[in-house]
């Protein structure tokens, strides 16, 4: 009821994959929770961001498998897209998934309430806008969860026509004949393999020396190898000044070079933390020069009583199942029971572009610069049979473990994989990196044959001393 002050155990501002985690892992220990969501919940990963994007590459994948049949002897000729049939689908996906959250926080009794949240003093939480404005949530303790919006570009206003970012490029119905994305990181590198599997002509525009910065150089390198193969141009060490709009498309400037001519342009340049309007007066939580929420490992803020996880903090990967592991530490912490904070070096990653990209841990670079002598080995994905079977050969595993005394291989630092369905392959390799696993520890766990995870195995095998097919 608006203007009533209403008291709850834990009050979440946003109810995004971080939010609605602690929702229901809080409500599950039988804290009596509020949450607190400007749109739907599920946020921006469940409606304008991973779901939805990974529908699309699934349909890029299916053209693709489509395209290539002649090899396995399947006549599948005159391939095309009805890119609204695909957006229909994603939004079924979507909608099935939403009700069925809906019905999991209904289930364990969350009160929610619509409507964009600010925090005050003394744990206090107004509901400013929506249906449920003017709602006043005081909790024992508050977290903040309000997620992260797309970064834009000087010159390059988002027009929804002309120049895109993801959410605007969710909600596509056709496709162009040609685009550029400006941007060459995780969520860069999904849009053009997608759109080019689609039958689009990409160019990717990336301001580094390399596309993927994050990721092992070799494995960046074996990705922009198949992209080139696949007709992707990638220009690096650019640096994009604006564009020109005509009538059917839209002449991108550089700094020392020639216009690039696309009929579309899909900024990806990372996300910015959803902070603005977040605090009132007097909340003691401090907000760091980028914008971030600055929280410690257990994701407490300068307030005790308040609580940040996911986008909104400081120093954290932008990633959905970071946000998920947050929401427990948040939780276990409130309600006094032991817990592990999350350690953001050892993370999964995962990147569903083609060839797809999986890591965790240390890359060779990362670990060398912490001062570890290492071991790497790394086995190409061409050897293997079930690659072979499936048509799909392109990538690379590569493990990185600290070299001992005698100069053989100890604990692993770091997995890293690009190659086909490798974003279902990295468990392994984030078990043996978390449990602090030994090459010899991990070589000992036998893989199925045939099948992709073999490589990993075998890459294990090499490292750990002597392999079977890798030397």
């Amino acid at each position: 009821m608006a203007n009533e002050v209403q008291k709850f155990d834990v009050v979440i501002v946003g109810g995004g994959p971080g939010g609605y985690a602690a929702a229901l892992y809080g409500a599950a220990a039988g804290l009596n929770i509020a949450l607190i969501e400007r749109d739907k919940v599920g946020g921006t990963c469940l409606h304008r961001g991973c779901v939805p994007a990974k529908e699309f590459l699934e349909t890029a994948h299916v053209r693709r498998t489509l395209e290539h049949s002649g090899a396995f002897g399947i006549s599948a000729t005159g391939v095309t897209v009805d890119f609204a049939v695909s957006q229909s689908r994603k939004n079924e996906i979507v909608d099935r998934l939403h009700k069925g959250l809906s019905g999991l926080l209904k289930g364990r009794k969350v009160t929610i309430f619509e409507g964009t949240g600010r925090l005050d003093a003394n744990q206090t939480v107004t509901v400013v806008d929506g249906a449920d404005a003017g709602v006043v949530a005081v909790g024992t303790h508050v977290i903040l969860a309000a997620g992260s919006v797309p970064r834009t570009l000087p010159g390059f206003e988002v027009d929804g026509k002309f120049v895109l970012t993801s959410d605007e490029f969710l909600n596509l119905t056709s496709l162009p004949a040609s685009a550029a994305v400006i941007g060459g990181g995780a969520i860069g590198c999904e849009f053009a393999s997608m759109l080019a599997d689609m039958g689009t002509k990409v160019t990717i525009l990336e301001g580094l020396p390399s596309i993927l910065a994050g990721c092992d150089a070799e494995v960046a390198t074996v990705v922009q190898r198949a992209f080139k193969k696949r007709g992707i141009e990638v220009q690096t060490g650019v640096s994009v000044t604006g564009h020109t709009p005509s009538k059917k498309s839209t002449a991108i400037h550089m700094d020392g070079a020639e216009d690039l001519n696309v009929e579309m342009v899909v900024v990806s340049v990372g996300r910015s933390p959803r902070t603005q309007g977040l605090l009132g007066e007097g909340t003691d939580v401090e907000i760091n020069d980028r914008g971030f929420v600055v929280a410690d490992g257990y994701m407490r803020t300068a307030n005790p009583q308040v609580f940040a996880l996911g986008d909104v903090v400081a120093g954290t990967p932008q990633l959905a199942h970071v946000a998920f592991a947050e929401a427990v530490v948040v939780i276990k912490t409130i309600i006094g029971e032991a817990v592990v904070p999350v350690d953001y070096d050892r993370v999964p990653w995962a990147i569903y572009s083609n060839p797809e990209v999986a890591f965790c841990g240390l890359t060779e670079a990362g670990a060398k610069e912490r001062g570890f002598d290492v071991v790497v080995k790394k086995d190409p994905f061409g050897g293997n049979s079930r690659a072979q079977i499936i048509g799909d050969t392109d990538g690379v595993v590569k493990i990185i473990a600290e070299k001992r005394a005698d100069g053989t291989a100890g604990q692993i630092l770091g997995v890293h994989m690009a190659g086909p369905w490798v974003t279902e392959q990295l468990g392994a390799g984030y078990y043996a990196v978390n449990w602090e696993a030994t090459a010899e520890e991990a070589a000992a766990l036998i893989q199925p044959h045939p099948s992709l995870s073999e490589t990993f195995g075998e890459t294990l095998l090499a490292l750990a001393g002597r392999g079977i097919h890798v030397g």
